[in-house]
């Protein structure tokens, strides 16, 4: 067996977003159908002013794949004294039937995409239909990625963004209008953007001052995107109490992500959270039940996630044949 190498140009070229939000659908129906095994992942601090890796490593049973994906990110300087981007990702495929290592592949790309994906797959699943303006808190690489995915499932009127950086804002607004057409509002508070929202994006480091429980307006959609680690935070944990909560995995929500400042504050007890997206997504519970619920999807992204995407890009590299193999194997 050989092993195939794929660059961050041919990872970009093998899949398209539609086919992500595919991926990522059918990574929450497997985890939701005991075909995966996805351990809680790994995450290291670095000391400043660099940021954070994290590991994360699934089973797939059912395509008998498992994947290892090494992801950083923080490491501002990295530009300036390395040469490299502040945040870097690596995924590593092996068939389960062997333990070969089948794929090298460059990772970056593929965290922005499936978790652009997964908050379009709670849109569908959560937002209102008559949903058509969007609330961005936070404009870097994520907030854009959230803005590509969720247009392939509704259509966006505009976007109230907001940014503690006025020049990030200009450049946001400007990405976004001249790649999607989609208008956006620069918001001079995120107060004034929240208030605006049939669908919330919180896609910041997460180290931000809160959005606040009394700015969100009946039927809004939550997509809390930047909260996968205890140290970071973005909502007040009060807008939970009135919520419908649904999240990625349960076991990492109620741990590391916005869910746990909420059960750490008494606000909400384990027993609140209402679903995971794979379960809705399988009709065995709700999504939206009325028009002015308040929902949240709290994703702090899973190794399935990578899984199911990775595989569907070495796939289509197999077909188009696409990339470098080597022998990485000795006999």
């Amino acid at each position: 067996m050989r092993t195939l190498l794929l660059t961050k140009e041919e990872v970009s070229r093998l899949i398209c977003m539609k086919e992500v939000i595919d991926a990522v659908e059918e990574a929450y129906r497997a985890f939701n159908s005991s075909q995966v095994q996805n351990p809680g992942y790994i995450g290291i601090h670095l000391p400043e002013p660099r940021g954070e890796i994290d590991f994360k490593v699934g089973y797939y049973e059912v395509k008998e794949v498992i994947s290892m994906k090494a992801s950083s990110g923080g490491f501002a300087n990295n530009p300036k004294l390395h040469g490299l981007p502040s945040g870097m990702g690596t995924i590593l495929l092996f068939d389960a039937r062997s333990c070969a290592l089948t794929c090298v592949m460059d990772g970056s790309l593929i965290t922005g995409l499936r978790t652009g994906a997964s908050g379009a797959v709670s849109v569908k699943a959560l937002a209102r239909k008559s949903a058509r303006t969007i609330a961005s808190i936070g404009t870097g690489n994520q907030a854009r990625m959230q803005i590509r995915a969720i247009k392939e499932v509704m259509s966006i009127a505009e976007i109230h963004a907001w940014s503690r950086t006025p020049d990030a804002l200009l450049q946001y607004k400007a990405d976004i209008e001249g790649e999607l057409g989609i208008p956006v509002v620069i918001s001079d508070s995120k107060k004034t953007a929240v208030e605006q929202a049939d669908i919330l994006i919180t896609a910041t480091r997460g180290k931000g001052e809160l959005v606040q429980a009394d700015w969100i307006r009946p039927g809004t959609h939550i997509v809390a995107i930047g909260t996968d680690q205890r140290g970071k935070q973005e909502l007040d944990p009060e807008i939970f109490r009135n919520a419908k909560i649904v999240v990625d995995s349960a076991a990492q929500c109620t741990e590391k992500g916005e869910t746990w400042h909420a059960l750490n504050g008494g606000v909400i007890a384990y027993d609140d959270v209402h679903a995971e997206i794979g379960e809705i997504l399988l009709g065995r519970k709700p999504g939206r039940e009325s028009e002015e619920e308040i929902t949240i999807f709290d994703s702090t992204g899973m190794a399935v996630q990578d899984n199911t995407t990775a595989s569907r890009i070495y796939e289509n590299a197999l077909e188009k044949n696409v990339g470098t193999f080597f022998d990485f194997f000795e006999r």
